[in-house]
């Protein structure tokens, strides 16, 4: 098992990384909650919890059963109403200060749990326990919290930390193809923000990654078909990418930034698209290579450096594509919520495992960027279907 702590002025907590966490769940959850056993509330979707059940339960003890919360999957309902809508749930159900809530579900129920435990009670523990390949590298740990608006994404939120997170590797044999690879677009961004010896394996055992998950659909696993350890390398490459930049940066006042490399462009491509069309990691990995077409222009970047980076995002498809205009595209980015003081963030590519923040990005850049990203799809149609 891989153990990373995660260390801000906030809170200080542990990343666990292993295969069958699950089938201990119950005795690593008293591990943290010494003395009276809390009550216990598990956040879920209908569709995890068909899948899980059964390696979820199996640990807790006919008197201690955690109660079950349920939230329809998808982006669509990381609303308000479906806060408020568990908070009523929980309050009616008696959970108090002491209760912990558990995060069973991929990026969008670890969002809405935690800002739910952040504001219910004026704030209580959660627990995460991501189910997504894309929130194991990422949104499960840092802190940040949080549901959209109709004027964009993650206008509303907290930094509230998870009193642990348990990234069962076990839990990504489940997943579709498409979800997979979404999250490694979201591992492609660790490695090239901060981690070359990342992007080198990813680079040189993409066969064996990409073909990690054969029983896809199958929440019961023969050891002899599933072989977790290249995506356990993965996760743990990425998740000490992040622990080491929110450990330095909590709330985002400076490096953290970096960890929004391809997310600008991203973002307004989920907005442009109305969160239908692609996965984030999938609209993340259009957003990195229009990134990728800034630094380049810039010279921020070299060439072979630039296909190198391109190349590695395409090699992970395919990345569904889109119809958007490019100059709506760069109108969205205006209420990316990373400026500060009027004045966009943008994140550049310096090299593998490089980056700096810029904050002079002109329009007329990013439009040129998306242009150029846009003709990439249109001359990859076999990596983007």
């Amino acid at each position: 098992m891989s153990t990373i702590r995660v260390t801000t002025p906030a809170a200080t907590y542990d990343v666990h990384i292993a295969p069958g966490l699950l089938r201990t769940l119950y005795l690593r959850l008293r591990r943290l909650t010494p003395g009276k056993t809390p009550r216990l509330f598990v956040v879920t979707s209908p569709q995890i919890w068909a899948l899980w059940h059964k390696a979820f339960l199996a640990s807790f003890p006919a008197a201690q059963q955690p109660t079950v919360l349920f939230i329809p999957a998808g982006e669509s309902h990381k609303r308000l109403a479906t806060v408020e809508s568990l908070a009523q749930q929980l309050a009616l159900a008696g959970a108090d200060r002491d209760s912990i809530l558990l995060a069973f579900g991929g990026g969008v129920i670890g969002d809405v749990t935690g800002f739910l435990a952040a504001i219910y009670m004026r704030g209580i523990r959660y627990v995460g326990l991501p189910t997504t390949l894309l929130a194991q590298v990422d949104s499960s740990l840092g802190g940040k919290t949080g549901v959209n608006l109709l004027a964009g994404k993650n206008l509303i939120g907290a930094f509230h930390h998870p009193l642990a997170v348990f990234s069962d590797i076990d839990l990504l044999a489940t997943l579709p193809p498409a979800e997979l690879r979404a999250g490694l677009q979201e591992a492609i961004k660790s490695a090239i923000i901060r981690n070359a010896k990342l992007f080198r394996y990813m680079e040189q055992n993409a066969s064996e990654i990409l073909s990690s998950n054969p029983k896809s659909g199958a929440p019961y696993l023969d050891s002899e078909m599933w072989d977790s350890t290249a995506l356990q390398k993965v996760v743990t490459a990425s998740v000490r990418v992040k622990a080491e930049v929110v450990s330095q940066d909590e709330k985002e006042s400076g490096l953290r930034m970096v960890l929004n490399f391809g997310h600008t462009i991203g973002h307004a491509i989920e907005a442009a698209t109305h969160y239908r069309k692609l996965l984030h990691g999938e609209a993340v990995a259009w957003g990195s290579i229009a990134a990728l077409h800034v630094s380049l222009a810039r010279q921020r970047v070299k060439p072979e450096e630039f296909a190198r980076m391109a190349n590695l995002i395409l090699r992970y498809g395919p990345i569904p594509p889109f119809k958007a205009d490019p100059a709506k595209l760069v109108a969205l980015t205006g209420s990316d919520k990373k400026k500060r003081s009027g004045r966009r963030a943008f994140v550049l590519a310096t090299g593998i495992g490089r980056t700096e923040v810029a904050y002079d990005v002109t329009d007329a850049e990013l439009l040129a960027a998306t242009k150029a990203m846009l003709n990439t799809m249109r001359a990859n149609p076999e990596k983007s279907q």
